[in-house]
């Protein structure tokens, strides 16, 4: 786990300035770890049925996945990846992709039993649709 120095009250701001001092993969699990605190905090609140999707739905890639993946993107962009990294590359991606394919789909559900649109419910959690949809 990263060490960052702060300061003893602490406001957002200066929290920020605290997680920009980690590096690339210690903010990917930063970041995994507050959306799964914040989901906790919405089960409180919810039903079981909308608590489970919730989890589902934040579940997210584990955090040595994420870092070999990056590890990969970083190679095929330096023009240094091996064929066998490159197959790598393609199951990763694959898997990937499959699972925001099921968040998708439990985002749908949620949605269903809300009785408001996929669009809604994705403004309402703060989701933002990929770049490229």
């Amino acid at each position: 786990m990263a060490i960052v120095k702060v300061e003893t009250e602490l406001s957002t701001d200066n929290l920020l300035k605290a997680v920009g001092q980690l590096n690339k993969h210690e903010i990917e699990q930063f970041v995994s770890q507050v959306i799964n605190l914040r989901a906790q905090r919405l089960v409180h609140r919810l039903s079981q049925t909308e608590a489970q999707f919730i989890v589902k739905i934040n579940q997210g890639l584990p955090v040595e996945v994420q870092k070999r993946y990056d590890e990969l993107i970083d190679k095929r962009r330096d023009e240094s990846l091996s064929s066998e990294e490159y197959s790598e590359l393609l199951r990763l991606t694959d898997q990937i992709e499959n699972l925001e394919a099921q968040r998708m789909q439990y985002l749908s559900e949620l949605a269903r039993y809300r009785k408001v649109s996929l669009t809604e419910l994705m403004e309402n959690m703060g989701i933002q649709p990929p770049a490229y949809a």
